[in-house]
């Protein structure tokens, strides 16, 4: 269950549509997504049972930046408007299975887990502005090194809700001085998938102390001179599943995404 690097994306990969990608997934490939169905938007995804759904519902709206909401479904559906032929249990690469807060399994498929009572949340994710990133001529490291973009654990505590509390998760991505203002501006104009970085600069004042051993994902070279730039991520709500324990939650495996059929620029504000 730990977070190797791997090869991301190459050229066949971010030519898929997103209906492709998803019938990939379908058949067991477990990469990450960054790159994948280059141009289509992706979220994260968190499932729990419908008595601590309002709890969930609840914790997002409070921590909108960590926990943008695309879409929650019906207790029950494997559905989702992000995409009218997709089943939640099948079409992500890899999921997480949780129980009183215990990392379980990482299956490809999680239909042998599913229950009737489980309501879903898709939450926007950062690696649906990193088109607008790329376009402004800010690199992305992970993507460049082949690796899942790294996330840290930080000691920003959520806003609580109900049952729900915990600690905000950011995603870490290295950028040169000279394109901090673009990496800013552009991931401002997405704030459904996260918006601007909520930090710049050193990650002691999130209380991260080492960038080389991140929570989630892998560890990622720095240029001599970039800056590191965290933005809050979608993995916040298994962060709070880990502190608050509830008995039972599905979400994906960070940096293994949910790839839906609208199109990046749709979150973009004009």
């Amino acid at each position: 269950m730990d977070d190797r690097p791997v090869v991301l994306a190459d050229d066949t990969t971010r030519a898929w549509s997103p209906r492709t990608a998803r019938a990939r997934f379908r058949e067991g490939l477990a990469i990450p997504t960054a790159g994948v169905a280059a141009g289509y938007a992706q979220a994260n995804l968190v499932s729990v049972p419908a008595d601590w759904a309002y709890d969930m519902l609840l914790f997002c709206q409070r921590n909108p930046r960590a926990c943008p909401l695309l879409d929650v479904t019906d207790a029950g559906s494997t559905s989702t408007v992000l995409a009218s032929d997709a089943d939640l249990r099948t079409d992500l690469p890899r999921y997480r299975v949780w129980e009183g807060g215990e990392l379980v399994d990482e299956p490809t498929d999680v239909r042998a887990y599913w229950r009737d009572d489980l309501v879903s949340f898709l939450i926007g994710c950062s690696f649906t502005f990193e088109w607008a990133l790329a376009a402004a001529g800010v690199p992305l490291r992970h993507v460049e090194q082949g690796r899942n973009v790294p996330m840290y654990r930080t000691t920003w505590q959520c806003r609580s809700a109900g049952r729900l509390s915990g600690p905000m998760v950011v995603s870490m991505r290295p950028v040169p001085p000279e394109h901090l203002d673009d990496a800013i501006r552009e991931s401002g104009l997405m704030p459904a998938v996260h918006g601007a970085p909520v930090h710049c600069g050193d990650p002691s004042a999130l209380g991260v102390d080492d960038l080389d051993r991140p929570d989630f994902g892998d560890r990622v070279e720095l240029a001599p001179d970039d800056i590191p730039v965290f933005w809050a991520c979608g993995v916040t709500p298994q962060a709070a599943v880990m502190a608050s324990r509830p008995p039972f939650a599905l979400t994906h495996a960070p940096g293994r995404m949910f790839v839906g059929d609208a199109r990046d620029e749709q979150f973009r504000v004009l």
